[in-house]
């Protein structure tokens, strides 16, 4: 009798989606015969039959679509089970099916358009893929008149998909920025913001922030100061929110009194000063560059913010814009996923 091991029953589990036990029992009936062992489980109607209810879908695809005018565009996730069923053809349609139907009939939620026809398709087709398929989200931004500029950017890998949409002063400037709004939604790719501006922070959640951020920086500084390595900066503040008229005033005065203590000559104090207070916000807004869009630091410029280059770029059009909303999604983000030592589980249930 040949032997069964750990090996064969992953190959076999993997290909069938049957419980481990069953694969190891069938695999020792069939003498180690792998297409035998297949042949068993479908004949007694366990193949792909294993509870996916507890299963977490982590992988999967974003999905992507914009208006030929740019006036409207749909970002989807589908999260599946492995990144091998994510490939498929099969699962790449139904995700190209589900940003149609969301973009052209724009369901209120994930409830509503499962609980439509097209709900009852998508079930359908997630039977015929054989593992655990959801859909996770979706979002829709659209134009309010031809003055918005909307565009988009999917990742190669297809799994961080951005929307991003302007209001113009004018529709020629709209028109003129279709091309900046794509980059603007790059740089948000790879930069994860997670909310468009530091106006959008929650006051405590600064607060929570800024105590933990400086401890961990007094924690580093201590060791680097026992390796004899320069000490990080550690800010007082970590957000624009904080940065207040006094604080700002402050901040000035400070500066001006390092400067004249330096030996400065008060005549140039004025030329060296809006660099030190630009250089004095860029160290106390971290967690803004961090997390909030328009104050991160552009990826094709980093001299300016993701707000100032858009308002240079809308300049050069002639006009004037502003970022109003964005949604970026990516596969499997915030989804807590369950690690199995699959060899170790094997091996604890064969023997």
């Amino acid at each position: 009798m040949a032997a069964v091991t750990a090996a064969m029953v992953k190959e076999l589990r993997a290909a069938t989606d049957a419980p481990m036990m069953d694969c190891k029992k069938v695999l020792v009936e069939a003498d180690g015969d792998m297409e035998k062992a297949k042949e068993l489980l479908k004949e007694r109607g366990i193949a792909k039959a294993a509870k996916k209810a507890d299963r977490v879908a982590a992988e999967g695809l974003c999905g992507i679509k914009i208006a030929d005018d740019f006036s409207k565009a749909t970002v989807v996730e589908i999260n599946s089970e492995t990144d091998f069923v994510a490939q498929n053809d099969g699962f790449k349609n139904l995700v190209a099916s589900t940003v149609e139907e969301v973009y052209s009939n724009q369901p209120a939620d994930v409830d509503a358009l499962m609980k439509s026809a097209f709900g009852e398709d998508f079930v359908a087709q997630v039977a015929k893929i054989g593992e655990k398929i959801e859909l996770r989200r979706f979002a829709t931004l659209s134009a309010d008149d031809e003055t918005v500029a909307i565009n988009g950017y999917i990742h190669s890998n297809g799994r961080i998909a951005v929307i991003v949409k302007a209001k113009c002063d004018s529709a020629k400037t709209a028109e003129c920025m279709k091309d900046t709004m794509k980059q603007i939604a790059m740089h948000a790719s790879a930069m994860k913001p997670t909310t468009l501006s530091y106006k959008d922070f929650d006051a405590e959640y600064v607060e929570s922030e800024t105590k933990g951020r400086i401890e961990a920086l007094k924690k580093e500084n201590e060791e680097l100061s026992r390796l004899g390595k320069p000490l990080k900066n550690v800010p007082k503040y970590i957000s624009k929110m904080q940065l207040t008229d006094e604080v700002m005033k402050q901040a000035e005065a400070d500066i001006k009194a390092e400067l004249i203590a330096e030996g400065k000559p008060e005549k140039i104090l004025d030329k060296i000063i809006p660099g030190k207070i630009a250089r004095f916000i860029l160290d106390n807004t971290l967690l803004d560059q961090e997390q909030a869009l328009l104050d991160q630091q552009y990826v094709l410029d980093d001299k300016k913010t993701v707000a100032e280059a858009v308002e240079a770029a809308a300049k050069a059009c002639g006009g004037t814009a502003e970022i109003v909303e964005f949604v970026r999604f990516e596969v499997g983000e915030g989804i807590e996923k369950k690690v199995d030592d699959f060899a170790a589980e094997v091996a604890a249930q064969m023997s």
